[in-house]
């Protein structure tokens, strides 16, 4: 079959892109931003991409199926003649997934507001680990496995991140509703995007709807300490485990411990020991990501027994890019990359980076971004965790024409606040403003410093031009 993707070079698009190729369709697809990594990933699999959007173009081509992007909207040229000629049939990428990979397959959904990506990641890593070939589809570029896009045999289960978002301009459902679950993990719950969800209660509606199709034999494992998930643990079509710190839930996250030199802690199953792990992922919010993992995987493989899979490669994990990435660690700095904002992901990474570099002056730069981060539904819990760090960089709100003033995030008024709180805060008018301050500041303080980027975008490709800055010594 020939199949096109409109919007091929997103990390999810090229991944299944790439997964429909090694499934023997022919494939080619659009995009607006053809740029690497996945760009060069295409080109090298003998995958066409156009630049920009043509009708004629696409008309000419004549594939017999176009799986359209959520970045997609009405008014794009492809779309529209697709809607007015019906010569050819459209799906959306969740869709074409539920038709073509996961029919038939025993799939783990990895749900939540924080932590999916790795949390595939680690749980593809651990079947692989123990022996077993997991299909799999990382919303990301994992380091451990090494590739983002797998599919495995069809006997092994298929792990794939469940994006609470929506499907398409024609299908507002969220992605994760197409994905058949036997195991949904429910990691954590919080309200974002909130220019889909109405308010919490909404976001809970639509994992609730999650929950109801996972059969009867299969499972939910949900964080038992997370009060947003409570009203989900009362699920009697199916099996609901809990996963936290406290002693009640079926698998306990005991005896954590961060330091310089790395992170512990302890798995306990059913009140016995199963591991003891040390490894060097940051933060209880990973611990929780490998515990859910571990689970999933072992269930999988052993339903009565998970604690049959060893764990012991967890000693061993590299991580996913843009998660904790460390960019550049020499005598004085260490420079971090992560993908975080949301007010809770920025405040766990500070907490773990402070346990981790307790002499450091801790520097943050964050960019508002996304759709709820340039809003003001999150400006309090920015400012909180923000408070967290020595130094706070605010960078240019992206987009800002599409918010309505009285909406935005307010940039002077957290500044105030923050260097009222004993916060050094500052922002510029551009992303490259931003940068030469940065600059400025770095050679003036002679203390051990981390500064780290919190962006789920190219921050205008500051943190590169930083990185080979302090390289040279400038």
């Amino acid at each position: 079959m020939k199949i096109y993707f409109m919007g091929i070079c997103g990390t999810a698009m090229g991944n299944v892109a790439l997964l429909a190729k090694s499934n023997g369709h022919e494939i080619s697809g659009s995009d607006s931003g053809i740029y690497p990594p996945m760009s060069d990933v295409l080109a090298a699999a003998g995958i066409t991409i156009h630049e920009g959007y043509d009708a004629n173009r696409l008309a000419e081509a004549a594939p017999d199926l176009v799986v359209i992007g959520n970045a997609m909207s009405r008014g794009n040229p492809e779309v529209e003649w697709l809607l007015e000629t019906r010569q050819i049939r459209y799906t959306s990428l969740p869709a074409l997934l539920a038709e073509t990979v996961l029919d038939g397959r025993q799939n783990i959904v990895v749900a939540g507001t924080h932590g999916k990506t790795t949390t595939t990641s680690l749980t593809a890593f651990l079947l692989r680990e123990n022996g077993r070939d997991p299909g799999f589809l990382i919303g990301g570029v994992p380091l451990d496995p090494p590739i983002g896009q797998h599919l495995g045999a069809t006997d092994a289960p298929f792990v794939i991140e469940g994006d609470e978002y929506d499907s398409a301009f024609f299908d507002k459902r969220s992605k994760f509703i197409h994905y058949a679950p036997h195991i949904a993990i429910l990691n954590n719950l919080e309200f974002d995007h909130a220019d889909i969800f109405r308010d919490l209660a909404d976001v809970q509606r639509t994992f609730r709807h999650l929950t109801r199709i996972v059969p009867r034999n299969g499972f939910i494992l949900l964080n038992g300490d997370d009060d947003n998930l409570s009203d989900l643990v009362h699920c009697d079509w199916t099996q609901v485990l809990t996963v936290g710190v406290g002693s009640g839930n079926d698998l306990q996250i005991a005896d954590f411990e961060e330091s310089p030199r790395g992170t512990k802690f302890t798995l306990r199953w059913q009140g016995k020991l199963w591991a003891k792990i040390e490894w060097n992922q940051p933060g209880l919010f990973n611990a929780r990501n490998a515990a859910m993992a571990a689970l999933a995987a072992g269930l999988s493989t052993n339903p009565k027994d998970p604690t049959t899979l060893s764990l012991g490669g967890l000693a061993n994990y590299r991580g996913v890019k843009r998660r904790q990435e460390i960019k550049l660690e020499q005598d004085g700095l260490t420079v971090i990359e992560d993908f975080g904002h949301h007010p809770s992901a920025l405040s766990a990474t500070l907490e773990s980076l402070r346990n981790r570099y307790p002499e450091s002056t801790l520097t943050a730069v964050f960019e508002p971004r996304s759709n709820s981060a340039r809003t003001r539904v999150h400006q309090s819990g920015f400012l909180s965790a923000l408070a967290k760090a020595d130094h706070v960089f605010l960078g240019a709100m992206n987009r800002i024409n599409q918010i309505p003033p009285d909406q935005r995030f307010e940039t002077n008024k957290v500044l105030a606040e923050l260097n009222a709180r004993g916060t050094k805060a500052q922002t510029a008018q551009s992303n490259q403003d931003l940068l030469g301050a940065l600059q400025t500041q770095h050679p003036a303080d002679s203390k051990q410093q981390v500064i780290v980027f919190f962006t789920n975008g190219s921050f205008d490709g500051i943190i590169e031009k930083f990185v080979v800055y302090a390289e040279a010594g400038t």
